[in-house]
């Protein structure tokens, strides 16, 4: 992770994080150690737990136990109970700076220990549906504190969203199953970053590639890239594979099992596990298969396979190593440089969600570029002049 690296180097310099506490919730895996260390050597104590019950890797938590300052909270496959236990136990640390993966700290703080608000002068959010939900906080007037919307900037979207989502998940799908993708239907609900991530793999895999969605343009945007649009309600009965992008909830619920068709693989992309009705399969299944990652549910003799019981495929699978490391290294020094922003700027910004800067934003693609040997062009002081400039005979 070069990107990471070069900005440790500078960490460790200016120690940015100076007596301050950083609170986490993210997929605890071997990427994100990295980005816990990096934190670590800018100088903070950091408080880290799991943001989703399936997606910590025991051996990395455990190793994160061993660093000093640092202090690791996370465990797989826990209870409902044990994983609030877990973000409680973070928020006992009294963090200075939060960092989100789905906004669980965030959500937490705003109605389990709002006493601790005033301690905190802002946060970070890494993915689509914690910013969603952050907005509609914000748009409440309930967002106590800045909070950066790490998910939307184009280092973000372009890379992680699309190429991380799309190829982990497809990998994940492939090393549960032993599936062939190529001449499958592969039904992708959502043509957001992550979608269309998704249906683009897929089709470069020899797949049939349906797109499902509720945005007009987004649909057309589908069917324009050459895949087939419709309906989900249609699309269950063609499908062989399902991958849910949309963050919402019951995309694929009671009327599409349906018609799904006998030996069906749904999964979910999407960061809750909302997306697929797990409650409706499990209370009409005849009988369930668990096994490897795998749920099968047996209705009127139709078997239904769902992976990682319906949530964050790429990470909750027995073999899912989460997003590519190369994607992971942008994404994690977005996450360290707008922590180093919150640190330095929090104080005077009041309550609200904000993009990320400019600069961070093309700092992080210039050392990738680095790291990659890569030049790019620069503007002529007489490009710039003419850019700036509204007579186009300048």
């Amino acid at each position: 992770m070069p990107v990471l690296a070069a900005i440790k180097k500078q960490f460790v310099q200016k120690k940015p994080f100076a007596g301050m506490t950083v609170g986490m919730a993210l997929h605890v895996e071997a990427k994100t150690a990295n980005l816990v260390s990096t934190l670590a050597a800018g100088g903070a104590e950091v408080h880290i737990t799991g943001c989703n019950p399936l997606s910590t890797q025991d051996d990395v938590a455990g190793a994160l136990r061993q660093v000093k300052g640092v202090h690791c909270y996370a465990k797989r496959a826990c209870s409902v109970e044990e994983y609030y236990a877990a973000i409680d136990r973070v928020l006992d640390a009294s963090p200075t700076i939060t960092i989100d993966d789905g906004m669980d700290l965030i959500h937490y703080l705003h109605t389990k220990r709002r006493d601790l608000l005033s301690s905190i002068i802002g946060g970070c959010e890494e993915t689509t549906t914690g910013i969603h939900r952050l907005r509609a906080m914000a748009a409440e007037g309930k967002l106590e504190f800045p909070v950066i919307a790490v998910n939307d900037t184009p280092m973000k979207r372009f890379f992680d969203n699309v190429h991380g989502t799309g190829e982990s998940a497809l990998s994940s799908i492939m090393i549960t199953t032993n599936m062939l993708i190529a001449g499958k239907y592969v039904v992708v609900a959502g043509y957001g970053y992550c979608g269309r991530g998704l249906a683009r793999k897929a089709h470069g895999l020899g797949a049939k590639v349906i797109v499902t969605e509720v945005d007009p343009r987004r649909a057309l945007e589908a069917h324009m890239d050459g895949f087939l649009v419709m309906p989900m309600d249609k699309a269950a009965g063609i499908g062989d594979i399902f991958i849910t992008t949309t963050g919402n909830t019951r995309v694929i619920a009671a009327p599409h099992f349906k018609k799904l068709k006998d030996g069906a693989i749904l999964s979910n992309a999407g960061h809750f596990n909302v997306e697929i009705d797990m409650g409706y399969l499990a209370e009409h299944a005849d009988k369930v298969i668990q096994r490897d990652g795998i749920g099968t549910f047996v209705i009127k003799g139709k078997s239904i396979h769902v992976l990682a019981e319906g949530r964050l495929v790429n990470l909750a699978t027995p073999k899912g190593m989460g997003h590519p490391i190369e994607v992971m290294d942008l994404s994690f020094a977005l996450q360290a440089l707008c922590a180093r922003y919150i640190a330095e700027n929090g104080g005077s910004l009041s309550g609200g969600v904000y993009e990320v800067p400019q600069e961070i934003d093309e700092q992080v693609a210039r050392l990738k570029l680095s790291s990659l040997g890569l030049t790019i062009d620069e503007l002529s002081r007489e490009q710039k002049k003419y850019l700036c400039s509204w007579d186009i005979g300048t």
